[in-house]
């Protein structure tokens, strides 16, 4: 990478090396001050770019953030499988304690809601806007429900 591009990178605010560095070592470290230490420098991190990452919350790889944390919220109980790309906005949220199982090469779209005991499949896409609480067969696509147009009243050309 070249220098400049380095800088521009880095002024978006958008590079998660340190983020994910920090990840990694607080996932090799089970327990005692250095693992608490460690997962409070990467939840500032998080919240610097916008995000929530559970300190317990096990993704395994590096998934595509093709807009940094910005909005992203995974529970501590939730597991990210490999090769997934999750897009702003996304909540992968709990239910009395039990969250989603996510498996590889998954596409999340923006403000998609994941939450609860559920397993979601390999090769799985969910729209943007998508509220997903059961579970998602390998290879399928969940969309949510189509958008509706409410015809305007009687000589109110603006629904009023």
């Amino acid at each position: 990478m070249s220098i400049r591009r380095g800088i521009v990178e880095y002024s978006r605010g958008n590079n998660l090396n340190h983020f994910w560095r920090l990840y990694r070592w607080q996932k090799r470290i089970k327990s005692g001050l250095l693992h608490d230490v460690l997962t409070f420098f990467m939840s500032r991190c998080a919240y610097r770019h916008g995000g929530y990452i559970g300190p317990d919350a096990v993704i395994r790889g590096r998934p595509s953030l093709p807009h940094g944390l910005q909005g992203i919220f995974i529970s501590r109980y939730a597991t990210v499988g490999e090769r997934c790309r999750i897009y702003q906005n996304v909540t992968i949220g709990e239910v009395n304690g039990k969250a989603p199982l996510i498996g590889n090469d998954c596409l999340i779209g923006a403000g998609a809601v994941i939450i609860g005991d559920i397993r979601i499949g390999d090769h799985v896409k969910i729209g943007a806007g998508a509220v997903v609480n059961t579970d998602v067969l390998d290879g399928c696509t969940v969309v949510p429900q189509a958008a509706r147009i409410i015809p305007a009243k009687d000589g109110y050309p603006d629904g009023q």
